[in-house]
């Protein structure tokens, strides 16, 4: 067997090649209409045709090719504090409720998803334990929760390849959560004849028949410059969370941040006679909408695809149920709990990304309904606070309970 040769892409060069990927999704996205029929997320296009591309290489001529990546957390960190720069009080107090009821219906979603990974791996005459890697682990709990409890599979269950098997199961279950969220909401709108939002003033980016924007430098430099406070803001909060002994992402800091500085900044400039709007309009949405595709373009670039070789059919079998058990219960479970209407449609395919596979697919299948449709406050309020924050702390205590560690 030949030796295989390994090449690392410099993050320079790495990051072009992102902005030029998300360039050809977004270029496709607008060309052919079916594309936005099913709200297929733009990243989704160029990032996965890279993977695919970058697997072709590994198997066809024997070279692996790696991307420096460091750039991309950076940019989940800036979408979510501006995230939370579009937040106020009063729509957080308004979420209390419906927040609530998704929280819980993620709960049991979790216990269902591995009860069904469990149920399978028993069925491959694996150990049954083994089966939460390709549950909520890898699944709800993305790569993060994936690194973070494969040690204690292994170390403490004899599971040894559980760290192959969740990171194998999370990058099947994110393509999955990209092409089932679009398609979904878009079944939910025509079944049940929505009324779609009127509303263009969207979390992220701009709706696809909004062709002329005005941009101006000021309203640019503004909102950077309290993106930046949000992210230094966010770091100090990670550095208490550190301290207290408590494991949240990063993410949620800035996203925290980003909330205080919109309400308590509002409320102080405006004591002042200033401006009273930390960061909001356009600007905001067109920065968060690169930040977010950029994010997920260079997840899926550097996805390396021939990592699934390893227990195949007991991967893709179980994968294959647990993308049809996230349908259906997004359909009939959370549709119905969450109102049946217009918002409830938009949360619905925000759940592909809750169950299969992370808070930016949540957002960014999201995003390409409400480039569609129209805005959906509640939905981009309510999901990212259950997926970034209340839902890892729910999933772990699941986790730990089911597999007796």
């Amino acid at each position: 067997m030949e030796k295989m040769v390994q090449y690392e892409v410099h993050s320079f060069i790495s990051f072009t090649l992102a902005i030029m990927l998300l360039f050809i999704g977004k270029a496709l996205t607008l060309r052919y209409e079916i594309l936005r029929r099913y709200s297929i997320p733009e990243p989704v296009i160029g990032g996965f045709a890279c993977a695919a591309a970058v697997t072709l290489l590994y198997f066809a001529f024997g070279v692996q090719l790696s991307f420096d990546l460091q750039i991309r957390d950076y940019l989940l960190l800036y979408f979510f504090a501006a995230l939370g720069l579009k937040s106020d009080l009063a729509s957080l107090r308004r979420g209390g409720k419906p927040l609530a009821i998704l929280l819980a219906l993620a709960s049991v979603f979790i216990v269902l998803q591995n009860l069904l990974g469990m149920g399978m791996a028993a069925g491959f005459g694996l150990n049954p334990k083994a089966g939460l890697m390709v549950g909520s682990v890898a699944l709800t709990g993305g790569v993060g929760t994936t690194l973070a409890w494969a040690p204690i599979f292994s170390q403490t269950l004899g599971i040894g390849n559980a760290l192959e098997l969740g990171i194998a199961s999370n990058t099947v279950g994110l393509i999955a959560a990209c092409v089932i969220g679009g398609p979904l909401a878009h079944y939910l709108i025509r079944r049940h004849r929505l009324t779609p939002s009127a509303d263009t003033a969207l979390e992220v980016g701009t709706v696809y028949a909004q062709k002329h924007a005005t941009l101006s430098y000021y309203d640019v430099l503004w909102v950077w410059m309290w993106l930046n406070l949000a992210l230094m803001l966010g770091y100090g909060f990670n550095l208490g969370f550190v301290a207290a002994k408590l494991t949240l992402p990063p993410f949620v800091s800035c996203l925290i941040a980003g909330i205080l500085i919109r309400n308590l900044g509002m409320w102080l400039l405006a004591r002042r006679g200033l401006r009273a709007e930390p960061a909001s309009g356009l600007s905001l949405a067109l920065i968060s909408d690169i930040c977010l595709g950029m994010f997920l373009t260079m997840a899926l670039m550097g996805m390396q695809l021939w990592e699934l070789h390893g227990s195949v059919l007991f991967i893709l079998s179980t994968l294959c149920l647990q993308v049809l058990l996230t349908i259906g219960f997004a359909l009939w479970v959370v549709f119905r709990c969450m109102g049946g209407d217009y918002e409830a449609s938009v949360i619905a395919a925000g759940f592909g990304g809750i169950g299969l596979g992370s808070t930016a697919t949540a957002i960014v299948n999201m995003s390409a309904v409400t480039q569609r449709y129209g805005a959906a406050h509640l939905a981009f309020l309510i999901v990212p606070l259950v997926c970034g924050f209340f839902i890892d702390i729910v999933n772990a205590l699941i986790i730990g309970a089911m597999a007796g560690v």
